[in-house]
Formats: structure tokens, C-alpha cells, sequence
């Protein structure tokens, strides 16, 4: 086993083992490898850098390298396409420790040779590996390391325009998306932006419902305007709203042009409220059923929906199948609960709390609370139902303005 810090600067000998060049950089190529290969070397001589392939070597290790010819192609090193240097691009850069669930600063980098090749397994995240590139070899303590396992990191934040993590999207799929979004947002903005490019559509769109809006807005806004379209899909209508919102009007246009014809007008319909009302605080996604059903007429509904809202409280009870008159309310538990054979009308509740869509929104999180609800359906001025602001949207009014980055946690 070895560490980047200790070859770095070592030499390069011929087959008489003279020195002919300094080690400069160790360079690999990420992709799909848990533990990818070393691929060859950028060495100096006479302040020219120049490329030596892995194949040259015989040994490689704190003494140094000792080359199997001594045949060197001189001509000036140029970066390829996928390749990363150790030194240059890894360490005290920032990467994402899936398995602990956080950022870490790179302070030297681990080698351990197996079948005849040198891989990188590990980041030295600890101060002693910082202490082992400073200080003498002398004054090196023996104290135990912390080294993640180059399988759990899930994004190097580096600046090399080639390098690409290829398994960045399935390593990160193993977090939550408040836990994407956290720590995409204690990374640059160039970076976090990178993260959310490297999930799939409907991750991308629930790590960015947990970033803050200024962030959403940036980072959609930047992105190209199909993948953004496609992200904004899988977004909830309220959210997908409230983004657009925060966009210049021609690119939130464009982008609400490019949706589905489905989504794009649950988004429009939200579009023309203000953010502090209750229309601005609302989502469409709920399930209504006619009043002339049956308890197990619409459980059967709810299991033929092709997609139902991530989180049902309540089933809005409307006049009939071409009214959208809010007459009642069931939740979801007591419909479980019920006799399948009973009306609707008799189980559900007709002395509800409702709002409009231009009650201010703080009014509305009051309501919910004083009354203890899960969502509060709002109506227009018919009593037909428009949308429905959940829990969540009123308790992140209702709090401190501090906690409100800890809410998913709380409520998740």
C-alpha cells in the first residue's frame, strides 16, 4: 500500500538506476471501477512534462519508479479525454462520502497494488494524511487514518472540464433527496449544479424541491432547457410553479412550453398567484371522488389511478363526476376503515375548513394548525375545489426562519 504523497516527487530511474526524470503527477481514469487503475505517470525532466505510460514501469513505489527501457517519449504531456491527476485534480479537493453522508476535503490519496496493478482505493480524509505530505518523514506519527473507500464516493468536485463520475448517479441514488440536496448545497453552486445534472429526472426533481429557491431557480435556468422541462415534470405543480416564477418570463415560457401538455397546465393554472396567498401556497395534486360512490367504489379508484399524490391525507368529496363543488371530506384512514358497502355521504364530513386563493398565506398556516390539519382544501368563489395547501407548506410559514432548513428532517 501506498499513499500519493509518498511518490510524488520521486525519481525516475533508468536500468542503471539513474535518475532521468521526477515524478510529478499519478494519473487514472475514473468510470465505472469502484477502484480504478492507474494508468500511467506524468514525470518532469528539465521542466518539460512528459507522459509515461503505466507499461514503462518495473517498480513503483516510495523510492521511486524504475523504468523497463530506456526509450522515453519526450513530447509534452497533454490531458486526454477521462483522465484525472491524482495530485492536480484530487487532492484538497471536496468529494461526497455516500456511505457517511457528507462533504470531505481529499488530503492524500490511496494506492494498493493487486494483480499486477496500482488502483486507487481510498481518500485519506483525515489530518494525519494532511501531516504526512507536510511534514518530514521523521516527524510522521503512527496515529490510525481515515480512509473512505474510493467505492462510496459518490462525486469528486473537481475542475477538470473532462472528468466525468460515470457511477455518480447510482451512488448518489443510495441517499434521500434531502440528503442530495444538503450536501449539493454546501458544495460551489458549479458543483451542486453538476450533482443535480447527474441524477436521473425524478431525483433531480425532489433534491431540488428540498434546495432553496434562489438555488432551483439558478440551477434550472442554466441547465439545458429539455433536461430542465423534463426535471419540471416530475416536479409538484406548486413547486414547478413556484420555480417558474422565479425565472426571467421569456426562459419560464420556453420552459413551460416544452412540458407535457398534462403538466404544463396543472403548472399554469398555479402560475398567476402571488407567493403569499393561499392560492400561491397550493398544489393540485389530490384525489376527488363524486358523492355517489361507495367507500369501496372509491378505494377501487384509488388503486386504478394510474398516479396518485406522493402523500394523501384526505379525499375530497365533489357534487359529481362533471362538478368540482367541494361537498365533504374523508381521510384516508377512515375510508380504510369503513364498511365498503357504505355511501360516501355518510362517512365523509360536510362541515369543513376551507380557504380562497387570495387569503393570505400566513392565514391559512393558522388555519391549519388551530384546526389541526394535514391539508386544507381551496375553493373559488362557486365552492369548487382549486387545490389544497398541505402541512408541510404551512408549518415552513409558521416557523422560525432558522429551523426552516431543518423541516425535512422534521417532517420527512
Amino acid at each position: 500500500m501506498l499513499y500519493l504523497s509518498q511518490v510524488l516527487g520521486r525519481p525516475i530511474l533508468d536500468l542503471e538506476g539513474e535518475r532521468v526524470a521526477t515524478l510529478k503527477d499519478v494519473i487514472v481514469r475514473l468510470g465505472e471501477d469502484d477502484h480504478p487503475p492507474v494508468a500511467g505517470f506524468v514525470a518532469r525532466y528539465r521542466r518539460r512534462d512528459f507522459f509515461l505510460p503505466r507499461w514503462r514501469i518495473t517498480d513503483f513505489g516510495e523510492a521511486g519508479v524504475r523504468l523497463n527501457s530506456d526509450i522515453l517519449d519526450l513530447r509534452p504531456f497533454v490531458r486526454r479525454d477521462g483522465e484525472v491527476l491524482l495530485a492536480r485534480d484530487v487532492l484538497d479537493k471536496q468529494l461526497i462520502d455516500v456511505d457517511g453522508k457528507r462533504v470531505v476535503r481529499v488530503n492524500d490519496v490511496q494506492l494498493i497494488e493487486a494483480a499486477n496493478e496500482w488502483r486507487v482505493t481510498g481518500a485519506d480524509v483525515s489530518l494525519i494524511g494532511l501531516w504526512r505530505r507536510l511534514a518530514p518523514a521523521f516527524l510522521r506519527s503512527g496515529r490510525p487514518v481515515e480512509v473512505i473507500d474510493w467505492a462510496d464516493v459518490g462525486y469528486l468536485a473537481t475542475d477538470a472540464a473532462t472528468v466525468q463520475l460515470k457511477s455518480s448517479r447510482g451512488k448518489l441514488a443510495r441517499l434521500h433527496p434531502v440528503e442530495i440536496a444538503r450536501l449539493a448545497e454546501s458544495l460551489s453552486y458549479q458543483h451542486g449544479a453538476e450533482i443535480v445534472e447527474a441524477l436521473d429526472d425524478e431525483t433531480a426533481a425532489e433534491t431540488l424541491e428540498e434546495m432553496a429557491a434562489e438555488r432551483q431557480a439558478q440551477i434550472l435556468g442554466d441547465m439545458d432547457e429539455e433536461r430542465a422541462a423534463d426535471i419540471l415534470e416530475h416536479m409538484s405543480p406548486d413547486e414547478a410553479a413556484d420555480v417558474l416564477g422565479d425565472l426571467p418570463v421569456e426562459k419560464a415560457e420556453d420552459l413551460l412550453n416544452r412540458m407535457e401538455d398534462e403538466e404544463q397546465s396543472e403548472v399554469a393554472e398555479l402560475l398567476p398567484y402571488a407567493d403569499d396567498t393561499a392560492g400561491g401556497l397550493m398544489t393540485t395534486e389530490f384525489v376527488a371522488v363524486p358523492r355517489d360512490l361507495t367507500v369501496g367504489d372509491a378505494l377501487a379508484r384509488l388503486r386504478e389511478m394510474a398516479e396518485t399524490p406522493n402523500m394523501i391525507y384526505y379525499l375530497y368529496v365533489v357534487e359529481n363526476e362533471v362538478s368540482e363543488k367541494l361537498v365533504g371530506v374523508i381521510a384516508l384512514r377512515s375510508l380504510i376503515l369503513s364498511d365498503p358497502s357504505s355511501p360516501l355521504e355518510i362517512v365523509m364530513r360536510s362541515d369543513l375548513q376551507v380557504a380562497h386563493p387570495d387569503d393570505a398565506a400566513a392565514d391559512v398556516a393558522q388555519k391549519i394548525a388551530e384546526y389541526n390539519l394535514l391539508a386544507l382544501p381551496v375553493v373559488d368563489e362557486a365552492g369548487e375545489i382549486l387545490g389544497i395547501v398541505t402541512v408541510d407548506d404551512a408549518i415552513e410559514i409558521l416557523l422560525p426562519k432558522d429551523w426552516r432548513q431543518r423541516l425535512p428532517k422534521l417532517i420527512g
